[in-house]
């Protein structure tokens, strides 16, 4: 490692790269990233803040010199749409490259260097029907990613409400009180139905029923429409959706009815099939325990379990005491811990076959407003010789696999639920909770069942659309062994 930086150095070098990666990130659609940690659109101090989480990676921090040197010869590469982890970039300059980092970076980046508008990916249209609690967070993730990844917000589609309706629902996008406010600029145009985000146009359609809406009249055809409604739930009632002119796939923000797939992105999204027009992305919870059912089974066998999640409370609840056509329900949630049911462990064999059977699972419903957790209880058939080994295995997993952007991990022994507002993984693995008694192991997950899950749908969108950009470097690897601080 070089010598120690000093802050302001490093603050300095920092406000250097923000319009470097803003305009790498505009002009030639690359999206950087340290070890996994996005550089776009962020502060000086998140891009510190990533730069310091290197060393959960590698064991030393990256310096902002390193990486200030791979950037000053990215931006003369002429690339072409790709990401590109600066974190493992470093990780692997040796010191027999780095003399010549720009012909490591050369030969790294050979697919896309010299292929600046080139290389671009189609664009696809999507269309948010329903714009709720789950609606607005697509909006925002679709906004912030508008431009880089070939996924275009056109419009949002609802019934118009009793008075001054676009400004209000504008409003909601624009301040949420769990959430925070929009990263950004918001305008409406009352005169054109249109809600205006950081320059992106989102046509507001005001549509009673499904097939009613003319998409094509708006200049939107071949899109992915994602119902976050819940209205309708089978291949039947989606498929209404696609009765309507401009609409070619639909993609449900909830579990699927009968012989619909349940897609949790990154475990069983290779079952997408260019074919299929109606899919659903599951529920928060499937998509929080199922990656990890599924390292776990992988690894050491799952025998049967079951999953208690205790879950923040949602509008289906009542504010106060009144009726519920739900048992239990109908009691205030801000006041009362409410057990209801849930079908998210049996939905875990949609995506996961070899579960089918082998899960159980009860909810408890809890007076706060975001971030769940699962408490996951199995009985394996190869039992790890303790917690430890347990929680290496996993923060190894959040770290360098598959699944690392599907699994995050913790130990730190403050962690309280508030905490993981905005975590953008299907889950967050608390370590410091892990109880391993001879086969039988109890892991705790925690997850944003809005904001994480919102994360999901999109990468599901994505897969839908066939949208990939070339990631670098592809033969990257790190078993991460040390521990986290």
């Amino acid at each position: 490692m070089s010598a120690v930086e000093t802050w302001a150095e490093r603050e300095t070098r920092a406000e250097a790269m923000v319009p470097v990666i803003g305009r790498l990130y505009r002009e030639n659609k690359v999206v950087l990233n340290i070890h996994g940690r996005s550089l776009v659109h962020k502060s000086v101090t998140d891009i510190l803040k990533a730069h310091r989480f290197a060393r959960r990676v590698v064991g030393e921090e990256l310096t902002t010199a390193r990486t200030w040197e791979l950037l000053t010869v990215l931006q003369n590469l002429d690339l072409g749409t790709c990401q590109i982890d600066l974190g493992k970039m470093a990780a692997g300059l040796d010191e027999s490259k780095r003399d010549d980092v720009e012909q490591y970076l050369r030969e790294q980046l050979a697919p896309v260097v010299g292929q600046q508008g080139q290389n671009t990916p189609q664009t696809r249209d999507v269309v948010l029907y329903g714009f709720g609690r789950i609606g607005r967070l697509l909006a925002r993730i679709l906004v912030e990613r508008y431009d880089g990844t070939g996924l275009n917000l056109r419009a949002v589609v609802v019934r118009k409400k009793p008075g001054n309706d676009l400004v209000k629902r504008a409003s909601l996008l624009r301040r949420d009180s769990i959430h925070g406010k929009f990263n950004g600029s918001i305008l409406v145009d009352e005169e054109r139905n249109v809600i205006s985000a950081n320059g992106v146009d989102i046509q507001v359609i005001y549509a009673d029923s499904p097939e009613s809406v003319d998409y094509r009249s708006h200049g939107i055809d071949d899109a992915i429409l994602i119902d976050n409604t819940g209205v309708w739930r089978d291949v039947d009632g989606l498929s209404r959706h696609l009765e309507a002119p401009g609409i070619s796939k639909v993609l449900l923000t909830a579990p699927g009815k009968g012989e619909m797939k349940n897609i949790v992105c990154g475990v069983n999204d290779a079952d997408i099939d260019p074919a299929d027009q109606i899919l659903s992305a599951a529920s928060c919870t499937t998509n929080a325990i199922t990656p990890v059912v599924k390292v776990l089974n992988d690894k050491y066998g799952i025998q049967q379990g079951h999953v208690e999640t205790v879950h923040a409370f949602t509008n289906d609840q009542n504010l106060t005491d009144n009726y519920h056509k739900g048992s239990r329900r109908g009691r205030a949630a801000g006041l009362n811990m409410v057990i209801t049911e849930t079908g998210a462990a049996k939905a875990v064999a949609k995506a996961l076959p070899e579960m089918e059977g082998k899960l159980t699972g009860n909810a408890i419903r809890v007076p706060v407003p975001d971030v769940s957790m699962a408490v996951l209880t199995l009985q394996l058939d190869q039992a790890p010789a303790d917690a430890e080994e347990l929680n290496q295995f996993l923060r190894g997993i959040s770290l360098d696999s598959p699944y690392s952007r599907q699994i995050d991990f913790t130990d730190s022994p403050e962690t309280v639920s508030s905490d993981l507002v905005g975590s953008r993984y299907a889950c967050v693995v608390d370590g410091l909770a892990t109880v391993v008694n001879n086969n039988t192991v109890v892991v705790y997950a925690w997850y944003d069942n809005e904001f994480g899950y919102s994360n999901q749908v999109v990468r599901v969108c994505a897969k839908m659309a066939d949208i990939a950009q070339p990631k670098f470097p592809s033969n990257w690897t790190h078993a991460a062994q040390l521990p986290s601080n």
